[in-house]
C-alpha cells in the first residue's frame, strides 16, 4: 500500500524534491537532451573537458598567484598551496593526454583551428572593437564555428600551456640540475605566461558570461546548444554548413 506524504516523514518530503531537482539538472544541463530546441554547438565530452580544465586552471592560478602578491606569501609557508598547485598540474596533464587519446580527431582539429588564420579574419578584427562597444552588428563578417577572437584564445591557451609544462617541469624537477640562469629564466617565463594567459582568461570570461551580445555563449558551454537566431548572427558560415548537412 502506498504511503501518504505524512507517513513518509520529514526526510522524504525534503529529499524527494531535491532528487527531482538533481535529476532535472543532470538530464537538461549535463546531458544532451534531443528534445531541447536549438543548434548543437558543443558535445557533452567537450563541455565536461572544458569545465574540468577551467577548474584546474583556476586552482593553479590562485595557488600560483599567492606566491607573487605582497602579503600573501605567508599563506604558502605551510606548503599546502604548492602541493595543490602541483597536483592540479599533474591532473591537468593527465586530463589532456586522456582526452587526446580518447578523441584524437577532435583534439587535432582544435589545434589546427587555433593555428589556422585566414585573410577574412582581418576584417573581423578590424570590426571587433566597434562591435563589442555597441556598433552595428551587420558590419561583422560571417564566421565559422569560432570567430578570430575565440581562435586567438585557443592559440594563447595552447602556447601558454606548453610554456607552463616546460618551465614548470624545470622548476619542479630540475632545480640544481640546471644553471641558476636557466632556472631564473624558467621562473620568469612561467610568470609571464601566467600574466598573458590570465589576462586572456579574464577577457574570455567577461565576453562569454557577461557581454550582452554573447548572451548564449555561456549557455552553449552548459547545455551544448544555441538558438538558430544566435547561430545565424554569430556563426553564419558554420550555420550554413551544418544546415546543408541536415
Amino acid at each position: 500500500m502506498q504511503k501518504t506524504e505524512k507517513e513518509k516523514g520529514i526526510f522524504a518530503s525534503i529529499f524527494e524534491p531535491i532528487g527531482d531537482i538533481i535529476a532535472t539538472f543532470i538530464h537538461d544541463v549535463l546531458f544532451d537532451d534531443p528534445g531541447r530546441p536549438g543548434v548543437r554547438r558543443f558535445s557533452l565530452q567537450a563541455r565536461v573537458f572544458h569545465w574540468t580544465i577551467a577548474g584546474l586552471v583556476i586552482l593553479m592560478g590562485i595557488t600560483g598567484l599567492i606566491l607573487f602578491v605582497p602579503g600573501w606569501g605567508a599563506i604558502a609557508l605551510a606548503g599546502w598551496t604548492r602541493i595543490i598547485h602541483r597536483l592540479c598540474a599533474y591532473a591537468f596533464g593527465v586530463v589532456l593526454v586522456l582526452y587526446f587519446i580518447t578523441y584524437p580527431k577532435a583534439s587535432l582539429a582544435f589545434v589546427k583551428e587555433a593555428f589556422t588564420w585566414k585573410k577574412e579574419d582581418i576584417g573581423w578584427l578590424k570590426a571587433a572593437t566597434d562591435y563589442y562597444t555597441g556598433g552595428d552588428e551587420s558590419k561583422m563578417p560571417p564566421q565559422g564555428h569560432i570567430n578570430p577572437g575565440q581562435n586567438l584564445w585557443q592559440l594563447v591557451t595552447i602556447v601558454c600551456g606548453v610554456i607552463f609544462f616546460v618551465t614548470g617541469a624545470i622548476l619542479c624537477f630540475a632545480k640544481g640540475a640546471v644553471s641558476p640562469a636557466v632556472f631564473q629564466w624558467s621562473l620568469f617565463t612561467h610568470a609571464l605566461a601566467f600574466i598573458i594567459g590570465s589576462s586572456m582568461l579574464i577577457v574570455h570570461a567577461v565576453l562569454g558570461a557577461l557581454h550582452p551580445r554573447m548572451s548564449e555563449s555561456l549557455r552553449s558551454m552548459i547545455t551544448g546548444k544555441v538558438s538558430e537566431e544566435y547561430a545565424k548572427s554569430h556563426y553564419g558560415k558554420w550555420y550554413e554548413e551544418i544546415s546543408k548537412q541536415q
